[in-house]
């Protein structure tokens, strides 16, 4: 019986050329990641770098308090870890696993030398740093300008996108540290969309209904994102099915 798991399903390393693929994925180690897990903390040494398959984590900054908020997202779409080729081995941000799943890791030397051999996935590597790059700066521009509801549809919508489930495990106190708004402002955006039918909202789930309303209700910030993955890594957005 064939595994149900492959780095395929990392649509970043499914991207690549056949011969660069399978000189990677030679190296790769299949791990799970746990819900709350965290895969790096500010100021770390990193001594991997992570391709999520199933699992979706979290970029947070945190501040010298305690505080958190999400800056970006990482799901099968892209990686984490992308200091390690940009010239550093430690990063100013944290990386939380947000919905529990698997992800394929490489060790840091090794990511390094396949980046240095300035083939395609040098050139991959750095077009998804600028769609990283593209999603924390709108993430920044939304969390000031938008409303907590518009916020809480372009999270929806982009966590679907990397999930193969329209279901998501997980409490108003999670997603508000997420957003970096308050509690009290996600159970009231939730129920908003659970009662023009978009959502249903109990006890910690949140099933996506109707997709096509979420994204009436979302700021231009989701589709923003979804734009320039799709201009600079194509081949990715295609093995997501997503529609452009």
């Amino acid at each position: 019986m064939s595994s149900p798991h492959s780095p395929n399903q990392n649509h970043l390393l499914s991207a690549l050329p056949t011969a660069e693929f399978e000189r990677v994925t030679a190296h790769l180690q299949l791990v799970p990641l746990r819900l709350g897990e965290i895969l790096y903390e500010p100021g770390g040494q990193l001594q991997h770098a992570y391709f999520p398959t199933s699992a979706i984590v979290s970029l947070h900054y945190v501040t010298e308090s305690g505080e958190s908020a999400e800056i970006a997202g990482v799901g099968n779409e892209g990686m984490v870890g992308v200091s390690l080729f940009m010239g550093s081995d430690t990063t100013s941000s944290s990386a939380m696993v947000q919905t529990a799943g698997h992800a394929y890791r490489l060790e840091a030397r090794l990511l390094k030398q396949a980046f240095d051999r300035t083939g395609l996935m040098q050139n991959l590597l750095l077009r998804y740093t600028q769609v990283l790059i593209t999603q924390i700066s709108q993430t920044a521009a939304c969390n000031l300008h938008h409303s907590v509801l518009q916020q809480l549809c372009r999270w929806l919508l982009s966590n679907l996108d990397r999930s193969p489930s329209n279901e998501f495990i997980m409490t108003d106190e999670l997603i508000a540290v997420m957003l970096g708004v308050s509690r009290e402002g996600i159970t009231e955006a939730a129920g908003k969309l659970q009662h023009a039918g978009f959502i249903r909202y109990r006890r910690a789930h949140i099933t996506v209904l109707e997709r096509t309303g979420l994204e009436s209700c979302a700021c231009e910030c989701y589709a923003v994102g979804k734009k320039e993955l799709s201009r600079l890594l194509p081949d990715v957005l295609n093995h997501q099915g997503i529609a452009q």
